[in-house]
C-alpha cells in the first residue's frame, strides 16, 4: 500500500510541472500542428534527394568528361594517323621501301668448256667484223648482250695471243629497251694499286680469285671474273635466259699494268 500511495503521489507532482519548471528550455508553438505537416519535415528524404541529385550531377559531369577525353583522343589518333601518312610518303621512305623490295630470283650456272681449236678459232674471227680487238693495259671490256624472244640461250667463245684474260658474265635484269649487242670499255679505278699480272700470291679481290662488280640491285652473277688460260684454250659458254634482261660478258684487264692484251671473241644466240 505504501508503495502504491508513493506511485501516486509522484504522478500527481509530474503532472504539476510545466515546460517553464526546468530552466534554459522555452516552449514553441506548433504542438497543434497537424501530423501531416511533419511528415513534410523528413529530413532523410530530403537527403536522399540532395545525394541523387549530386549522383546525377556528378555521373552528367563524369559523362561529358569522359566524351571530351574520348574526343581528344580521337583528335590526336587522327594527327598521328595523317603525321604517319605524310612520312610514309616523303621521299626517304620512298627510297627505303625501294631499297627492301624483293630480290632478284636466282640464276642457273652457265655450261662451260674449253677445246684445243685455238688457232682454228683465231683464223675463222679474223675474217669477221669486230672478231678481234685489243683490251688495253688497266682496262675493262664490256659486251652488253640483250635477250630476244626468238632465242632461248646466249653463247660465247674467246681466245688472246700470248697471255690470258679475266672473265665474268653477270645477267641485269633491268627491262631491254634496245636488242642491239653493244661494247663498253672502262679504265679500272684501282688499276695503280695492283701489280704487273703477279704470278704468285694475290691480294683479295684479283681476279684470280674472282672479283665482283654487283653495283647494282638489278645485277645478278653468273661467273665471277677469273683470269683464264685463253691463251692455251678456247673458253666457251653459254647460258639459258632467265628471263627478260640483258647479259654483260667482261673481259677485264685491270689487273696488268704494260700489257694490252689481243682478244679474239664471238657472241650469238642458241634456240
Amino acid at each position: 500500500m505504501e508503495t502504491l500511495e508513493t506511485t501516486s503521489a509522484l504522478q500527481s507532482r509530474l503532472a504539476s510541472l510545466s515546460v517553464s519548471s526546468f530552466p534554459g528550455i522555452t516552449s514553441k508553438q506548433g504542438e497543434d500542428r497537424p501530423l501531416k505537416s511533419l511528415q513534410n519535415t523528413d529530413l532523410s528524404q530530403s537527403s536522399c534527394n540532395s545525394v541523387s541529385e549530386s549522383n546525377m550531377d556528378g555521373t552528367s559531369d563524369a559523362k561529358d568528361s569522359k566524351e571530351s577525353v574520348e574526343s581528344n583522343h580521337e583528335s590526336i589518333t587522327a594527327e598521328n594517323l595523317e603525321g604517319e601518312a605524310e612520312e610514309s610518303s616523303t621521299p626517304g621512305s620512298s627510297e627505303l621501301s625501294s631499297e627492301m623490295k624483293a630480290p632478284s630470283p636466282p640464276l642457273k650456272p652457265a655450261a662451260t668448256w674449253t677445246a684445243v681449236t685455238i688457232q682454228e678459232l683465231k683464223t675463222t674471227l679474223q675474217t669477221e667484223k669486230d672478231g678481234v680487238v685489243t683490251v688495253y693495259r688497266g682496262d675493262i671490256m664490256t659486251v652488253h648482250i640483250p635477250t630476244v624472244p626468238e632465242s632461248k640461250r646466249v653463247c660465247w667463245e674467246f681466245a688472246t695471243d700470248n697471255y690470258d684474260i679475266g672473265f665474268g658474265v653477270y645477267f641485269d635484269w633491268t627491262p631491254v629497251t634496245s636488242r642491239s649487242i653493244t661494247v663498253h670499255v672502262s679504265e679500272s679505278s684501282d688499276d695503280e694499286d695492283e701489280e704487273e699480272e703477279v704470278e704468285g700470291p694475290v691480294s683479295s679481290g684479283d681476279v684470280e680469285k674472282g672479283s665482283k662488280v654487283l653495283n647494282s640491285s638489278n645485277l645478278g652473277e653468273i661467273i665471277p671474273v677469273y683470269r683464264q688460260d685463253s691463251h692455251l684454250l678456247v673458253q666457251g659458254g653459254s647460258h639459258e635466259f632467265p628471263g627478260e634482261g640483258t647479259y654483260l660478258l667482261k673481259f677485264d684487264n685491270s689487273y696488268s699494268l704494260w700489257r694490252n692484251k689481243t682478244l679474239y671473241y664471238r657472241v650469238y644466240y642458241s634456240a
